[in-house]
């Protein structure tokens, strides 16, 4: 255990020391976190007279940077990554904890291994940004509801454990609250079922932990509403979808167009994130973006025309929604089904290495030979994650479910949840499905079990996975 703990840290070290990243939404968050410090205002300093407000991220990670500024020192972002990576190996102890309760020693120790030595959650230690922190809300409410089960699903620390993961993830990122939405009915489920319940005390009081952990998880809210409203004048209880103030157009019809042919991380980044900020090149389209000759040319004329300012306006938007209207009418299979089915599948299996100065387009050998040997391998340990993930499930379904069905059910509720929400998505981003990562290395860590490691009068099974 301790070798490694001991190389997870050396790996979040080298991450911190040779690929740190400190741009985009890290500098945003940034200076949210030091004006709400230094000024008390939860906002951008866009202005002389001092900073704007701003509600287009939840308060989760600028209070976290906020804590580590006061702590070390404004923009003293290599500590922030320092925090993080300590937080990341608490993370592994605590999914290695939870693979040991559910599959025994054995499974608890690979776990550890495959969580610490894990280069995709290992890598977002040296990015100050919210994934390193959603992953330990989840470890840490998946565990808490394995430990609350244990003691008797009643007032303890490990309900106030759950309830706390489940309400500081959903102020980290909005699409958190599928974690409530997972583990809540689980919650219930367990209560209503439990060998050890009692009729004679009445439904409602059986109840009254999980009313507690959704008064948790909504209260922290309460405060983020009403600043929203008194400051913006809108009912706002999380993040906008489209990270926009009030009053700040969004760009409907070109982000409706997009979708008609994006699949890509290579499109999210050429096109997807330069609209409206820089040029987007009718050569930075792939050719599923043009039913037609025509359609080819009036698309090129639309971007050449907007390049000369770099300025979306509704005219330009107009004229992209009635482009995605067309090719939507033409094929709306591929639209609603074959396109989000193809962008998922990318996010997951595509190579994790947005964090090193590796070409957007890795698979052409011809002009970075060395980077697509490393994608290309990158790529592979992706997979094996992913099938040893399935696997171990496939081994628990088969031996050891009855034990503990509500925890596995949520597990898998949140896996499905989380996909169903990606479906949904304009742009297709690696990240995005980092947060499978948790219950990926639980259920691998089944893989590796053998019989007589675990004790099912506790809710451990007891079996050897390929027996």
């Amino acid at each position: 255990m301790a070798l490694a703990l001991a190389l997870g840290l050396a790996l979040r070290l080298w991450f911190i020391t040779h690929v740190a990243r400190i741009a985009g939404d890290t500098l945003i968050y940034g200076d949210i976190a030091k004006n709400w410090m230094e000024h008390g205002v939860y906002g951008f300093s866009q202005t002389a007279a001092g900073p704007v407000p701003t509600l287009i991220r939840l308060p989760g990670y600028p209070l976290f940077l906020a804590t580590c500024f006061r702590l070390f020192g404004a923009d003293h972002y290599p500590a922030v990554m320092c925090v993080q990576g300590v937080i990341d190996l608490l993370t592994c102890l605590l999914l290695s904890a939870l693979a040991g309760r559910l599959f025994g020693r054995r499974a608890a120790l690979a776990t550890l291994w495959l969580a610490a030595l894990c280069p995709f959650t290992a890598s977002y230690v040296s990015a100050p940004l919210t994934e390193t922190l959603s992953l330990a809300c989840m470890a840490v409410a998946f565990y808490s509801l394995e430990r609350w089960r244990a003691a008797g699903l009643g007032f303890n620390s490990w309900l106030y454990g759950i309830s706390a993961a489940m309400a500081y993830a959903v102020l980290l990122r909005p699409e958190q609250g599928l974690l409530a939405a997972a583990i809540v009915p689980t919650m219930l489920w367990m209560v209503l079922h439990s060998p050890n319940r009692q009729p004679e005390r009445g439904l409602l009081r059986l109840v009254y932990p999980v009313i507690l952990a959704i008064v948790c998880i909504v209260l922290p809210l309460v405060p983020w509403t009403v600043r929203n409203w008194r400051t913006f004048h809108v009912v706002q209880p999380l993040a906008p979808r489209y990270a926009t103030d009030p009053g700040e157009a969004v760009p409907h019809g070109f982000q409706r167009w997009y979708r008609t042919w994006a699949i890509d991380f290579t499109s999210t980044e050429e096109v997807y994130w330069n609209y409206d900020v820089a040029a987007v090149e009718i050569g930075d389209l792939p050719p599923r973006a043009f039913d037609s000759d025509d359609q080819y040319a009036r698309t090129a004329a639309l971007l050449e025309e907007y390049n000369e300012t770099d300025n979306a306006t509704s005219a330009f938007d107009a004229r992209f929604a009635a482009l995605a209207k067309e090719r939507i009418d033409a094929d709306p299979l591929r639209y609603y089904v074959a396109l989000p089915v193809a962008r998922l599948v990318n996010m997951a299996l595509r190579p994790r290495t947005e964090m090193f100065p590796v070409a957007l387009e890795w698979w052409r050998g011809d002009k970075h030979r060395g980077q697509t040997v490393f994608a290309a391998a990158y790529a592979t340990l992706n997979l094996v994650y992913f099938v040893l993930g399935g696997v171990g499930l496939w081994c628990w379904r088969r031996h050891g479910w009855a034990a503990n069905p509500a925890l596995a059910w949520s597990m898998i509720g949140f896996v499905v949840l989380r996909c169903a929400l990606l479906l949904t998505l304009d742009n297709s981003e690696p990240r995005y499905t980092l947060e499978l990562f948790p219950v990926i290395l639980v259920w691998a860590g089944a893989v590796f079990s053998r019989s007589g490691d675990g004790q099912s009068n506790d809710g451990r099974s007891k079996y050897s996975c390929l027996s």
